[in-house]
């Protein structure tokens, strides 16, 4: 598999290639675990369909929005619903939901304790920096009772946010990739699957607490608006929510990745 790191993609590559034009060619910006890893089952479909499938690899949460809303991408595939909102909120981006695929379950992770029951007063734990993936973190942390919210129905909480804190937890914010990279400097540290399986945590087996497959956070296709009756964009969609693509997710994930369609 090729892949190409985003924030270098333009620059290695003539403007003219850069756009998403091409009738053959379907650009679509992932993350690489597991988005870039669920499209690359589907290619060889797409290919029958004569549509070439460009997979281009960013880590980067706020570049695949940026690159699709510009017509450098046909679609990107990275993200949950409640972060498309606030991104289309925030940067006006004219790209909505195609469809929900999968949903990841992001749980508390530590290599210092056992159990929540162990953390201290004063405990250190990592959160993602990003408005819904911390309101997400914190929400799990308030589920297991170490903390409370003002209000449980708000998905942009930060920990401005938390009106008891009955162990006095120290909360930092850290860009949600280089989550799992401090989990030797604290007590506990809230990881997205995706940054988790690339760091080899296992969901199932590692975190001290996950979400439930009934999350809100599902993971889904996103497209430019008006675009969504292209036919390499129906072709796309329909190969990603195919009973093939559901067997896969499941056998491939064993339940760290739940489909969501």
């Amino acid at each position: 598999m090729i892949k190409f790191l985003f924030p270098l993609f333009c620059a290695l590559l003539l403007l003219s290639s850069c756009s998403s034009d091409s009738k053959d060619q379907l650009k679509v910006a992932a993350s690489s675990v597991p988005h870039a890893q669920i499209l690359e089952t589907i290619k060889p479909d797409l290919k029958k369909q004569g549509i070439d499938l460009v997979i281009i690899v960013s880590d980067d949460y706020n570049m695949p929005n940026r690159a699709l809303a510009n017509h450098e991408v046909d679609a990107n595939f990275f993200q949950h619903i409640p972060f498309l909102d606030e991104q289309v909120k925030h940067f006006h981006y004219p790209i909505q939901s195609l469809v929900k695929i999968e949903i990841e379950p992001l749980g508390i992770y530590s290599k210092k304790i056992h159990s929540l029951s162990e953390l201290n007063d004063n405990s250190t734990i990592a959160v993602p920096n990003d408005p819904t993936n911390e309101a997400r973190a914190l929400l799990l942390l308030q589920k297991h009772g170490l903390i409370q919210l003002e209000d449980s129905s708000n998905l942009q909480s930060t920990v401005l946010n938390i009106v008891r804190n009955p162990k006095n937890l120290k909360f930092i914010e850290v860009d949600a990739a280089m989550v799992p990279r401090s989990l030797d400097d604290v007590d506990a540290a809230a990881v997205n699957t995706n940054y988790a399986l690339e760091a080899n945590l296992s969901p199932l087996t590692d975190a001290l607490a996950i979400e439930d497959s009934d999350s809100p956070y599902a993971n889904v296709i996103a497209v430019r608006q008006g675009e969504e009756n292209r036919p390499e964009i129906e072709a796309l969609k329909q190969a990603m929510t195919s009973e093939k693509m559901r067997a896969f997710i499941l056998q491939k994930y064993q339940g760290a990745v739940l489909p969501a369609f």
